[in-house]
């Protein structure tokens, strides 16, 4: 989809905030439609709704579509968090709490069709109340209701329409949950994707317009009916098998999914180490807490006597991102290993083995994206600095690279929407081009330096801005080379009190 049409319009990159959109879309269109349901008539209600050729028909057809939409987009959000390694640790309730949605959105468009009270509607009830006869909650089968020795009363509808209406208060309530552990959530897509997506559904509702389906007769059992299979794909799979055969089953796949993050978590010795704070050097100056996205670091008054604030990470909130390694910029805080001061000797040692020259550009290429940079050792003859997230660069990496004589340095950054961390390659560009807190110093020749994104299936076109950069790098005049001095040394020293 990049390659279609860049990652700033990516809907994959933009999957959760999709989902949240098209669930306001079936408010507003659900809306609509319960002005004319009625429980006491529930299949001619929705027919003379369809017979509404310039309202009606077409909000109905939206109203489907986007909760066929609805169950997609929660299901590619779903694969990539997965993919993407956020399912274990600190992010263990955002995983379960999401698969919870994910049911209650399945749920609620199992009794929107049920409502509707045709063939397919039929046999999801009649399916549905199989199921439930299992357990030893009623007094007796619900499956009676359906075998026509009596009237199936409006009470069935109508429960069907409280749970259809306050399921979504449920969705609300578990979104807020979902989102309570991280930083600035993003609840609604780019206004034109989500336009665009709109746009779309509403088109295929007029010109595809939702026919309905014959009338659901408890004396038969249809042998055909319509199927809906974003919503019924178990259907096929469950008729006319043992009920407990399909708990038993059905049980054992949501039980594996839901302890995801237990059986999918690296091993202990494999774990990323949890950000850390030197004290000594910490000036309560907050950006840290400001950047980090899991709102893993919080300030509190210092225990050494000085009159200030000092940084404090929770390490069970702390997925060891290192984006607080960015953003410190006396560079007293981030993971063992990778604060700013380790960035610093791991550039200097770099440096010595690679020896840049003023016609080598300098390839800063993040491990989990960037084109798969990271894996090569070169690029077109640059060299390639891996680094494990944009986010977790300091921008002293990038100064010492230039005065060690490198042409340029060009960082390969995951797409702004699909930082692995959320936020890294927002903050790294403010920190290079807005003189966000551990900027990059103005002493730095701009020209020299360059933020480049891609995924890792847009190999060609980053490669593409590498050969453009450095043309434009060999037209710079070549200076009398600047002074050596140890970046270390441009932060003020904090004395022990």
């Amino acid at each position: 989809m990049n390659r279609l049409y860049g990652w700033r319009g990516n809907p994959i990159y933009q999957s959760g905030a999709l989902t949240v959109a098209l669930l306001l879309l079936l408010i507003l269109t659900g809306v609509y439609l319960l002005l004319f349901y009625r429980v006491g008539s529930p299949y001619q209600s929705v027919g003379r709704i369809t017979d509404q050729v310039w309202l009606g028909r077409w909000i109905r057809g939206l109203h489907r579509y986007a909760s066929d939409a609805a169950v997609v987009a929660a299901a590619l959000h779903a694969l990539r968090v997965y993919a993407q390694g956020r399912r274990w640790g600190p992010r263990t309730l955002a995983w379960i709490s999401g698969l919870v949605l994910f049911g209650l959105i399945l749920v609620c468009g199992w009794t929107g069709y049920v409502m509707v009270w045709d063939t397919f509607g039929q046999l999801l009830a009649v399916e549905g109340a199989r199921f439930l006869d299992l357990l030893p909650l009623f007094s007796e089968p619900i499956g009676r209701a359906f075998t026509g020795e009596r009237p199936l009363g409006g009470a069935f509808f109508f429960l069907n329409l409280f749970l259809h209406i306050a399921l979504p208060i449920g969705l609300g309530i578990g979104l807020w949950l979902h989102v309570s552990r991280v930083a600035r959530p993003v609840l609604l897509p780019p206004r034109r994707l989500m336009w665009t997506v709109f746009a779309v559904l509403t088109g295929a509702a007029v010109l595809l317009p939702v026919t309905l389906a014959p009338e659901a007769t408890p004396f038969a059992r249809p042998e055909r009916a319509p199927l809906d299979l974003f919503y019924a794909f178990w259907l096929p799979l469950t008729e006319g098998r043992p009920v407990w055969s399909i708990w038993l089953v059905g049980s054992a796949l949501v039980l594996a999914v839901l302890l995801v993050p237990v059986w999918s978590r690296p091993a202990v010795a494999r774990q990323p180490l949890k950000s850390v704070v030197d004290e000594r050097l910490c000036t309560g100056c907050r950006q840290c807490a400001l950047d980090c996205p899991y709102e893993a670091i919080e300030m509190l008054p210092r225990a050494d006597g000085r009159a200030d604030v000092v940084a404090h990470v929770t390490p069970d909130l702390c997925v060891s991102c290192g984006i607080c390694a960015g953003s410190c910029a006396p560079m007293g805080v981030g993971p063992p290993g990778r604060t700013g001061r380790d960035q610093l000797e791991r550039v200097r040692a770099f440096v010595a083995e690679r020896r840049p020259g003023a016609n080598d550009i300098v390839v800063v290429a993040c491990t989990r994206g960037a084109g798969g940079f990271a894996d090569s050792d070169a690029v077109d003859g640059h060299p390639v600095y891996p680094l494990q997230c944009a986010g977790n660069l300091h921008t002293s990496v990038i100064e010492y690279l230039v005065r060690a004589g490198a042409g340029g340095v060009l960082v390969a950054a995951c797409p702004l929407r699909d930082c692995w961390n959320r936020e890294g390659s927002r903050w790294l560009e403010e920190r290079v081009y807005h003189e966000r807190e551990a900027e990059l110093k103005e002493r730095v020749d701009r020209r020299r330096v360059r933020i480049a994104h891609g995924g890792l299936g847009e190999r060609a076109r980053l490669l593409e801005e590498i050969r453009q950069f450095h043309a434009e790098i060999r037209q710079l005049a070549v200076g009398p080379g600047e002074e050596r001095i140890d970046l270390l040394l441009l932060c003020d020293p904090v004395e022990d009190p």
